[in-house]
């Protein structure tokens, strides 16, 4: 039988009436003669819960107690859902990481996988069974202890799933129908997309779009696993949602496919730096070491000084980090690894990118993209291009006003 692979997120699975719908999409595609593996994550608001009581108990955890807490809660919606299912004479059973086993590294909270052998499950399915259960999110280490994956971690155990029983499709259950060329709360023009790029997806994901988890993204380009986006709520079809694939199975997509906003950045200057080799790294290292994501960089042009040329350096953040970015260039200028005047912080702005792999062979896009926040009175204060996009830090104040600018700039509300 072909396997189908099915993740539901916690608002699918949030109480047993949600349960039972669950149960029922998950029925119909048995009846269509799939074998379906079934990916479920805890019930909505459980991880928290869980979460806050492991940091009640002890502020200072051993991570390999709190993987066996915090894991617990999808071990919990998959032994009611292969109930539900049992009781609608589907033959089906849940299992947890440790049994199929999802191997992964021994990094608490954050591991990664290592393999997920197929012959467990698929013999069962040779048994006669026909739904697989599987609590999301979690594995087993080397050493025997369970391990989590870090949030979003439900959606990357799905995609590694379905590349591993090399299944049909991986469809992901969430609570919207789909993906859209922007977020629909900010402009009503937002439309839904049919398929998308897995590039495409991969950028709008790391720009801040929170429909999908960006190492499920990757994993589904790498090993070109069809992933499909729709909703938990109501009906679907195999025409529903967004189908997420290879750049070459999409005819003909627009210049840009979709418009990406992250709300809650900052820009920070150092103020006259040595331009001098090697400056870049005794900037960045330290701000890796403090586990800072630094996104923008842009360097400004040498200038002539007393001691030497110098130039300002700026980079962007997210704006929770400043207070550890500037501590790390603080500390890195005291042991006198680098040296500055000062440090310009701008901790009000926001990222708006526009994406789409059309911008490969379509001039023009950063000249539209300029006019439009420029009609709008909106300053750009940093620029950042890759093949398929364009980034620009801007006041934030003025973040919704550039989103739904892009938006009509680019005709996005139009198909085709």
């Amino acid at each position: 039988m072909p396997v189908l692979v099915m993740k539901f997120g916690g608002t699918s699975v949030a109480d047993l009436a949600r349960i039972k719908n669950v149960a029922l999409k998950v029925k119909r595609e048995v009846d269509r003669g799939y074998d379906v593996i079934v990916i479920v994550s805890a019930m909505s608001g459980k991880t928290n819960e869980l979460v806050g009581w492991v940091e009640q108990t002890s502020p200072l955890f051993d991570a390999r107690e709190y993987d066996a807490v915090v894991s617990s809660g999808e071990n919990v919606t998959a032994g009611l859902l292969a109930l539900t299912l049992q009781e609608m004479d589907v033959p089906a059973r849940s299992w947890q990481g440790w049994q199929v086993p999802i191997n992964t590294t021994s990094a608490h909270s954050s591991a990664r996988f290592k393999s997920i052998p197929t012959d467990n499950i698929n013999s069962k399915f040779a048994e006669g069974f026909k739904v697989a259960v599987v609590a999301g999110f979690q594995g087993v280490s080397q050493e025997g202890r369970i391990t989590t994956l870090g949030r979003g971690g439900s959606d990357t155990t799905a995609v590694a799933f379905a590349a591993a029983f090399k299944a049909e499709r991986c469809d992901i259950y969430t609570d919207v129908d789909g993906i859209y060329t922007t977020d629909p709360r900010i402009t009503d023009k937002a439309r839904k997309l049919d398929r998308i790029a897995f590039e495409e997806m991969l950028e709008l994901a790391s720009l801040g779009a929170k429909v999908l988890q960006t190492r499920s993204v990757e994993l589904a380009m790498r090993f070109k696993v069809p992933l499909r986006v729709l909703s938990s709520f109501g009906d679907s079809d195999e025409n529903s949602g967004t189908l997420l694939c290879d750049e070459d199975e999409i005819m003909e997509s627009k210049v840009v496919s979709g418009v990406a906003y992250s709300r809650d950045e900052a820009k920070i200057t150092l103020v006259t730096v040595e331009d001098r080799p090697g400056i870049a790294a005794a900037i960045f290292g330290p701000l890796s070491e403090a586990g800072v994501n630094v996104d923008m960089i842009v360097q400004d042009i040498s200038e002539k000084a007393a001691g030497g040329a110098v130039t300002d350096m700026t980079f962007s953040c997210p704006v929770n980090q400043v207070a550890r970015a500037s501590k790390a260039m603080e500390d890195a200028k005291a042991a006198g690894s680098i040296s500055f005047e000062y440090l310009n912080i701008d901790s009000d702005v926001s990222k708006v990118s526009v994406v789409g792999i059309g911008m490969r062979s379509h001039a023009g896009v950063a000249a539209t993209m300029f006019k439009a926040l420029s009609t709008e009175n909106i300053n750009i204060k940093v620029i950042s291009t890759s093949e398929i996009k364009i980034s620009v830090l801007i006041d934030r104040k003025y973040m919704e006003l550039a989103v739904q600018a892009l938006h009509d700039a680019f005709e996005l509300d139009k198909a085709g």
